[in-house]
């Protein structure tokens, strides 16, 4: 839903019975919205939130992506085409791009959101990039966020797949500024009346402190481990209960998954820009419909709904490096920005 308010921008996503899951016409929407407002020169600014009181955004439409993957896969790769070309644009949008990332804020969310020159969090966010939990990789340039986060951080955010905090999400570099949920109504009439840097001036306080933050002396140490098998026999062996347990939800994920997301994180931390790790996350997210764990993940914990998924390679240790190596191969056709510029 889009509408103009007082020189402001005002994208709704509202599908709130589904936490605003992202559908290829809502990212059509989006994009088109945003091309129109970035040449008018009435809007100053564009304020993006989400329906009803759950959160912003709680990813894609996996369950879109499951039957295109059992199809051919051809509607699946529509998608991310077109939603990571808008993730390009979000982060290179030529005015202020307000995002509320107040509750609920994962995987797709995280995309239209994090990419923003203005990124509020509040004391009820919950951010996430949970793909490695149903067999996929973080995408939507969650790569390039993650492999930028301070020492082991992102590494731990990405292979666990657990929700961080709003003031986690800014220790991360996923967010910018922290404003109280009960605040935020009057935040955005503020945007309306004084403009984007009086309103975040006037309502954004001190974050409380970073859980994540705080456990850097055990993530940093364990996290430094060349594989997956390193990483999780580091966390098993620490004195830390919550190594423990993050050893054993990355245990649980799919092994593949987690073994591409490792990789993908290093190669995403030496790539230049955001449009080049897109290219890269397109590759591999284009590969992941030719997995079974994609729609073995999805099944378990959306269709069916057990929470027992069967993962193939069912072990760390059978995933060999040829498994990981062909989910960067170039895409058919690959992902590109060159009639951007």
């Amino acid at each position: 839903m889009t509408r103009v308010e007082g020189g402001i921008g005002f994208l709704t996503l509202n599908r709130p019975k589904a936490i605003n899951s992202l559908t290829h016409n809502m990212v059509t929407i989006i994009a088109r919205a945003l091309t129109d407002w970035a040449d008018d020169e009435s809007v100053r600014a564009v304020v993006v939130t989400g329906a009803g009181e759950r959160g912003l955004c709680a990813g894609g439409d996996v369950v879109a992506i499951y039957h295109s993957a059992r199809a051919d896969g051809s509607e699946a790769r529509r998608f991310w085409l077109e939603e990571y070309r808008l993730n390009a644009q979000i982060g290179s949008y030529p005015k202020p791009y307000v995002a509320i990332m107040d509750g609920i804020v994962m995987g797709g969310g995280v995309g239209i959101a994090a990419h923003g020159s203005v990124r509020v969090v509040t004391d009820k966010s919950k951010v996430a990039m949970p793909e490695v939990g149903i067999g996929f990789i973080p995408d939507v340039g969650g790569t390039y966020l993650l492999s930028r986060a301070p020492g082991g951080l992102g590494l731990h955010a990405g292979l666990s797949g657990v929700p961080f905090s709003g003031a986690d999400a800014i220790a991360l570099g996923f967010a910018d500024h922290y404003v109280p949920h009960e605040a935020l109504e009057k935040f955005v009439a503020a945007i309306v009346a004084d403009g984007v840097d009086a309103a975040v001036a006037a309502f954004a306080i001190d974050p409380p402190p970073s859980h994540l933050l705080a456990q850097r002396h055990w993530i940093d140490e364990c996290y430094a481990g060349e594989t997956i098998a390193d990483i999780v026999a580091a966390l098993r062996d620490h004195d830390e209960d919550e190594a423990k347990k993050a050893a054993e939800v990355i245990a649980s994920r799919s092994p593949i998954a987690a073994s591409v997301t490792l990789a993908a994180l290093r190669r995403a931390g030496e790539l230049d820009t955001l449009e080049d790790v897109l290219v890269q996350e397109y590759r591999v997210s284009s590969a992941s419909l030719d997995s079974h764990d994609l729609v073995e993940g999805i099944r378990a914990q959306l269709v069916d709904k057990d929470r027992n998924p069967t993962w193939n390679p069912p072990s760390l240790s059978a995933v060999t490096e040829q498994d990981v190596e062909q989910y960067f191969a170039p895409a058919d056709p690959d992902l590109t920005f060159e009639e951007d510029k």
